[in-house]
C-alpha cells in the first residue's frame, strides 16, 4: 500500500512520520506544488493524506489506485464528496483531537481582550507605570466574567467544553444551533437573534456550512451589544470580515478575537488592517488546534484511520 502525504508541514515540522512505514510505502511532499505536480505525486497512491488543499477531479484525475483519503483535520469542506463518492473513494477525518487545545485558546484570546491586557502590558513596559502616582491603574476599565452571558454558536465537543469552563467562571451560558440540533444539556437553546442580543461574549465553534457561511453579517452585528466580545475559533467565512471591521471602527462592539480568517494566510488587503484601535482586535494565525499534544493526537488519528482501512474496518468515515 502506498501512502502519500501532501502538505506535510501543515502538521508541524516536529512530527515523526516514520511509524507510517509500518502501514506501507510512504512519500512526503510539501506545500507549494501546483495541482498538476500534486496529481503526479499521487498518481499511484492507495492512500492520500491531506489537510487544506482542494480535493476534486482535477487533483485526483490520475489517481486510479486511490482508495482512501485520510484528512489530517476534522473539517472536510475542501473535499468534493460528489466526485469521491462516484469514484468509490472512502474519506475519513481526524476527530476529537483538538478539543482541549481549541478550548484553551478560546479563553486565552478572551482574557487578552476582556481584561485589556495589551494596554496594561504596554503601560508597564513603556515606563509609564514608573511615573504613575498610585500603585494601581484602573483604566481602561474591565469587568468580571461572573454574571455575564456567554453565547455559544455550535455546541459540539468544543462548544460544550467552553460552556463548562464559562460556567465555572460564573457565566450564564446560552447556545444557538445552526443545524437545529437540541442537546441534552443544562444550557438554554435560544434563537440566533436572542443569542446576539443577550450575550456579553459570543464564541463560534460550529462547522462551515451553507447555513453558517456569512452568519455574522452586518445585520447580525447591529443586534449585538456594544459591550460584547466576539470570538471565532471555527472557520473564517462564518463572519463577514468587512462588516466586523466596520463594527469595530464604529464602536458597535467592544472587541473581536479571531483564530481563523476567510483567506489563510491573511490577505494583504484584509479589511482588518483598517481597524483603527488595534487593541480591540486580536488575530492569531490559525493556531488554536496547534498545541504539540493536539497535533500528535491528530497524526495518531490519521494513523488509526489508515490502519483500520487496511484491516478492512474503516473508521471515522465521513
Amino acid at each position: 500500500m502506498k501512502i502519500v502525504f501532501l502538505e506535510k508541514e501543515t502538521l508541524g515540522e516536529d512530527i515523526d512520520f516514520t511509524p507510517f512505514n509500518q502501514l506501507g510505502e510512504v512519500e512526503l511532499y510539501s506545500r507549494g506544488a501546483t495541482v498538476k505536480e500534486n496529481a503526479d505525486h499521487i498518481a499511484d497512491a492507495d492512500v492520500l493524506v491531506v489537510n487544506k488543499i482542494p480535493i476534486n477531479e482535477e487533483l485526483l484525475c490520475k489517481a486510479d489506485n486511490l482508495k482512501l483519503i485520510a484528512a489530517s483535520a476534522t473539517g472536510t469542506n475542501n473535499i468534493d464528496f460528489e466526485y469521491t463518492s462516484k469514484r468509490g473513494i472512502i474519506v475519513s477525518n481526524a476527530r476529537d483531537y483538538s478539543t482541549d487545545s481549541v478550548v484553551q485558546h478560546t479563553f486565552a484570546i478572551l482574557f487578552y481582550l476582556y481584561e485589556k491586557l495589551p494596554v496594561y502590558d504596554r503601560f508597564v513596559k513603556t515606563g509609564d507605570y514608573t511615573r504613575y502616582p498610585m500603585f494601581s491603574c484602573f483604566t481602561p476599565y474591565f469587568h468580571e466574567l461572573s454574571g455575564k452571558t456567554w453565547g455559544i454558536i455550535g455546541l459540539g465537543a468544543i462548544g460544550r467544553q467552553v460552556a463548562k469552563i464559562a460556567t465555572a467562571f460564573g457565566c450564564n451560558v446560552i447556545y444557538y444551533s445552526a443545524s437545529g440540533n437540541k442537546y441534552d444539556c443544562p444550557y438554554e437553546n435560544v434563537s440566533f437573534d436572542k443569542l446576539l442580543e443577550s450575550s456579553d461574549i459570543i464564541s463560534i465553534h460550529c462547522p462551515l456550512t451553507p447555513v453558517t457561511n456569512n452568519l455574522i453579517d452586518e445585520a447580525a452585528l447591529k443586534k449585538v451589544k456594544k459591550e460584547a466580545v466576539i470570538l471565532n475559533l471555527a472557520r473564517g467565512p462564518i463572519i463577514n470580515e468587512t462588516a466586523l471591521a466596520d463594527a469595530l471602527n464604529q464602536g458597535r462592539i467592544a472587541a473581536a478575537g479571531l483564530d481563523v480568517l476567510c483567506v489563510e494566510p491573511m490577505s494583504p488587503d484584509s479589511p482588518f488592517f483598517s481597524v483603527k484601535d488595534k487593541d480591540k482586535l486580536l488575530i492569531t494565525p490559525h493556531i488554536g488546534w496547534g498545541t504539540t499534544e493536539a497535533r500528535s493526537r491528530c497524526v495518531d488519528e490519521v494513523y488509526k484511520n489508515i490502519e483500520a482501512f487496511k484491516n478492512g474496518s474503516p473508521r471515522n468515515v465521513c
